[in-house]
């Protein structure tokens, strides 16, 4: 059974379970002491455990980093710009769900070995799983929060421990990467295809190198990140020919296709089973994007040879005559993410002064006709677009991929570098791999010293325009200690580049010493405030002991 989406599944039993502070219903369905029985019943429970996996919402909580902007107050926007407290209602959402997957979790751990009649492997198979999943939504909730309760059993509404007070953040982050290890232990490198989505060695591996690279743990990064690569599992997907980054965001790239070896973890989506609506988001032709990429994100891309646009002679500002040449002799990962003049696209009506739909994008719509897909910024996505899922509100079948091979080779090299470690062979088997797929320049850490620039500034660089839109940006900000950056306003294009007609559409909009827009300001981020979310107040209100993290009292 590929693992497309556990909800709606019969769920496992959870008897005698009353509701505890983490304010979700109990799972009754089958009494505990009928369940547990056969393999079919213990996959049951493991596949109901996968229902809190996050899908979509990774890729929109890169509306809390400063690559993305949708300016309507939402959550997402009021956490990036810093006006937010501990009523805000994705706080508790986040803490409550994260709490009721780990206690379904922990029901499973407390209880598969009284199925009878499973070879061992597959039992550790279907543990590790677990165990992943836990390790999983405990990395969020500390990245989050901090210190938070450490549970490890399924406690019922009298257990002393809903009322006890956070276990430090470091001893969760042990128990998690602890867990990790034992889930890598448990689970094989792959699996056949009808088992297409389960949790793999690989993905344990690679999750445990993610959550040691936040929390500093850079040698154990460094190893996790390693074991990946010497796995020889995955690689980079290759099969569009230099458009392959793109490619791998679509239909194309869906691991059901059998052809994409680099995904791997991913929340799997099926046509008229479970689908999404990220390509509509992106392009919705009646309204605006809710993903808009900011100025600071077009500015990260290098120019072609290497060099960063302050730098490069092959970009010159003042001779910029059309929208278009921002695009010019960059990147090729730019235009593949950031929707280019000339590509196609679903947005029906763009810029230009035809008035009528188009598939082919020339410029930005500014004005809320209800005929095209407005900018917030001048930007559009193409980076995650099925231009045929455009049209219709949520029939987007596209695999949300929650872990790569390429976020693995990026890990690598930073943890190499932090330890002072990263050697240009280091650099050749990792992010020179990833610009080789796209044609790019390679990083050569002479020619970063020649040219003046900071090497670490530039692996920084690379992870940010190789995993744009994955939602990453934000925790790599809160990880580098940079929240500062989402203090700063959000711009967007050049005023100037747009035509007259458009012009009335933007005079509103004020515009910075060159001339760029200026999308959202009045944006504040405290040190060390804003580097942990407040503990909800829902929560604080029913557990005192909780306490509440610095700055928010």
């Amino acid at each position: 059974m590929a693992i497309w989406s556990i909800t709606g599944i019969v769920a496992l039993g959870l008897a005698g379970c009353s509701k505890t502070f983490l304010d979700r219903d109990a799972l009754d369905a089958i009494p505990n002491d009928q369940f547990w029985k056969t393999e079919g019943q213990l996959k049951l429970a493991a596949n109901a455990c996968y229902d809190y996996l996050k899908g979509k919402n990774v890729v929109d909580m890169e509306n809390m980093g400063d690559n993305t902007i949708y300016p309507p107050m939402t959550d997402y926007l009021a956490i990036a710009t810093g006006n937010f407290d501990f009523t805000l209602g994705t706080l508790n959402s986040e803490w409550a769900n994260q709490y009721a997957g780990i206690r379904r979790c922990n029901h499973f751990l407390e209880n598969y070995q009284k199925a009878e009649g499973i070879q061992p492997a597959k039992l550790a198979q279907y543990a590790g799983e677990v165990r992943f999943l836990r390790a999983f939504l405990y990395s969020y909730i500390s990245f989050f929060f901090g210190d938070v309760p450490l549970i490890t059993n399924t406690i019922d509404i009298g257990d002393e421990q809903v009322m006890g007070p956070r276990n430090p953040r470091a001893q969760v982050a042990d128990f998690i990467l602890q867990q990790l290890d034992s889930a890598a232990a448990e689970l094989p490198a792959t699996y056949p295809a009808a088992d297409l989505g389960r949790i793999t060695k690989g993905a344990a591996l690679g999750w445990k190198a993610r959550v040691a690279l936040f929390y500093g743990k850079y040698d154990v990064a460094e190893a996790a990140a390693k074991a990946v690569m010497d796995l020889n599992v995955y690689q980079l997907y290759t099969g569009g020919g230099a458009n392959s980054y793109n490619e791998l965001f679509t239909h194309k790239g869906k691991l059901s296709n059998g052809v994409n070896k680099e995904t791997m973890l991913a929340r799997l989506y099926l046509i008229d089973v479970i689908m999404h609506n990220m390509s509509r988001e992106c392009q919705v032709p009646d309204q605006g994007a809710r993903f808009c990429p900011t100025k600071s994100l077009v500015d990260a891309y290098l120019c072609t040879d290497g060099m960063p646009i302050e730098k490069s002679p092959l970009y010159n500002e003042g001779a910029q005559q059309a929208y278009g040449d921002v695009f010019k002799d960059r990147d090729p990962r730019m235009s593949q993410t950031i929707l280019a003049p000339g590509a196609t696209w679903g947005g029906q009506d763009d810029g230009d002064q035809d008035d009528k739909p188009s598939a082919i994008f020339n410029l930005p719509k500014f004005n809320a006709d209800k005929k095209g897909c407005v900018t917030a910024t001048g930007y559009y996505f193409t980076k995650y677009v099925q231009v045929s899922a455009v049209a219709t509100y949520n029939k987007d079948p596209n695999d949300i991929h929650i872990m790569r091979y390429a976020e693995v080779l990026l890990t690598y090299a930073e943890a190499r570098e932090m330890q002072g470690k990263l050697t240009q062979a280091d650099l050749d088997i990792s992010i020179n791999l990833l610009r080789d797929r796209v044609g790019m320049h390679h990083m050569i850490i002479s020619e970063l010293a020649a040219w003046g620039m900071d090497l670490r500034q530039e692996i920084r660089r690379e992870r940010r325009v190789e995993l744009a839109l994955e939602g990453q940006r934000y925790f790599d900000l809160l990880r580098w200690k940079q929240g500062n950056l989402l203090a700063a306003d959000v711009k967007g294009m050049k005023k100037s580049f747009l035509p007259a007609y458009m012009q009335p559409y933007v005079a509103s909009l004020k515009v910075d010493a060159n001339g760029y827009m200026i999308v959202n300001t009045d944006r504040r981020f405290q040190d060390p405030k804003n580097y942990l979310w407040p503990i909800p107040l829902t929560q604080f209100q029913r557990n005192p002991q909780l306490g509440q993290n610095p700055g928010w009292q």
